[in-house]
């Protein structure tokens, strides 16, 4: 390549992180920001499915979504797609994992602020889903 830059390689860039370690990131966030007093169950949940309703005064009222919302919305006219998305511009992926991360990351304090350890629950709820639904 010109200019004596080296390509770095994707998985080189990748970083190995927790989902307890995205919790403790997430505490600290929330702590530094005095928003843990927002943080109840009822709340987290409702950030992710919903967004509160704002005025627009030329408008009138309209109700934004939440995460799930908005990532529902990137899909919403596109059809069937394919798997790796080969079709997708860069910046729509990037968009994709930026709002695919909003839910991961409200998912996590949620757990964490109703005390379940999500990793032991979705290891046991795998277990759970193969004996309910057994290979053919």
């Amino acid at each position: 390549m010109g200019g004596g830059g080296e390509e770095v390689a994707a998985e080189d860039r990748a970083i190995e992180i927790s989902l307890k370690d995205l919790s403790r990131k997430l505490e600290e966030f929330a702590k530094a920001r005095d928003w843990e007093k927002y943080h109840s169950p009822r709340n987290l949940l409702l950030a992710m499915l919903m967004a509160e309703q704002t005025f627009n005064g030329l408008a009138g009222t309209r109700t934004d979504v939440g995460e799930v919302g908005e990532l529902s919305e990137i899909f919403q006219w596109r059809g069937e797609v394919d798997r790796g998305l080969p079709n997708w511009e860069a910046s729509d992926k990037e968009h994709l994992g930026e709002e695919l991360s909003d839910v991961l990351l409200y998912l996590i304090r949620l757990a964490d602020i109703c005390g379940i350890d999500l990793a032991d629950a979705a290891s046991k709820k795998i277990v759970k889903n193969a004996i309910k639904y057994p290979p053919n």
